[in-house]
């Protein structure tokens, strides 16, 4: 497939709180974008503080997608997101817009730029049943430190709860002798749009600050009556709830941890994501990387990044 078939596609990845919603905003004023969130945790209505979700008035009128279009206790696959995201990009494209993914699910991401195919390769109805056998008899426990031995990467992005991608990973392996991780990673032959894929970066002790205070932002916002709402309609063991904001909190709610305890232990723990997600961005992904630690200097990198965009998908000032 030549570059000028494929459609065009500005994705915009990095940590959280670096930085990420207020670029987007002007940079899809600038190419006449829409939004389209790549946050896995977004999608779920109601959870909005602690996912950092952006506000109506902060959207300026920039149409966004993939937020609040799934109920906390619904799951939500990769493969799903691969599905809708590319309609999506398509379906912008046809009204002569510019699609734009924003967010930080790197795995998500991937799964969209690249060919992936979520086939039935490594299928094994036999040793599926035999796993579904072991959960009923055993419990989902077992298995799952199973896949944390086999495949760390896949037992952090999947939920313990989710019984169906725990199954599936056990058996890619069994069928493959290769973990979901490594399976996934050997699919990446090709980019299958004209992508211009920004990331943004910003000094490790800046960014934590900024996290560290963001989160202190969030409970004075009323994250703790946020989370205690669906504490107390009986939501748990999901994945929306092993989100970071809410599984800290459900330990203060639960009676094991303090408040403060809490609080301290979600500024650790959206920190390690961080460094998380820095981390699979340079390993698995060809970034454009801009460092954002100079605040001051928002609207110049901003000039930066939006001519390196234009450059990369050939786009002009009048351009329809």
């Amino acid at each position: 497939m030549k570059d000028t078939l494929k459609e065009k596609l500005v994705v915009l990845i990095g940590p959280t709180a670096v930085g990420k919603t207020q670029l987007s905003i002007e940079l899809a004023k600038k190419l006449d974008a829409e939004i389209i969130s790549g946050d896995s945790m977004q999608i779920y209505r109601g959870m909005d503080i602690g996912t950092a979700k952006i506000t109506k008035d902060e959207m300026e009128g920039i149409p966004h997608h993939l937020i609040d279009i799934k109920e906390p206790h619904e799951s939500f696959s990769v493969a799903e997101f691969q599905t809708v995201v590319r309609e999506l990009i398509k379906d912008i494209h046809n009204r002569g817009r510019i699609p734009m993914i924003v967010g930080g699910t790197g795995l998500y991401i991937q799964s969209v730029i690249y060919d992936y195919q979520f086939t039935d390769d490594g299928s094994d109805p036999e040793y599926r049943q035999r796993l579904e056998q072991e959960i009923s008899t055993n419990g989902v426990d077992c298995l799952f430190e199973k896949l944390k031995e086999i495949d760390p990467a896949s037992a952090e992005r999947i939920h313990p709860n989710n019984v169906r991608r725990l199954i599936r990973a056990l058996e890619i392996y069994h069928s493959t002798g290769k973990t979901m991780s490594e399976y996934l990673d050997e699919q990446q032959q090709e980019l299958i749009y004209d992508v211009a894929l920004i990331g943004l970066t910003m000094d490790r002790d800046k960014l934590y600050e900024r996290i560290n205070k963001r989160v202190d932002i969030m409970m004075d916002s009323g994250l703790l009556e946020e989370v205690s709402r669906f504490y107390q309609s009986g939501l748990r063991d999901c994945q929306s709830i092993q989100a970071i904001g809410y599984k800290e909190l459900y330990g203060y709610l639960d009676g094991e941890l303090s408040l403060d305890a809490a609080v301290d232990q979600l500024k650790q723990n959206t920190r390690r994501y961080a460094k998380r997600q820095l981390t699979w961005f340079r390993n698995k992904m060809d970034v454009k990387w801009f460092d954002m630690t100079e605040t001051g200097q928002f609207y110049e990198k901003f000039n930066e990044i939006y001519k390196y965009i234009a450059g990369k998908l050939r786009i002009t000032e009048n351009r329809y």
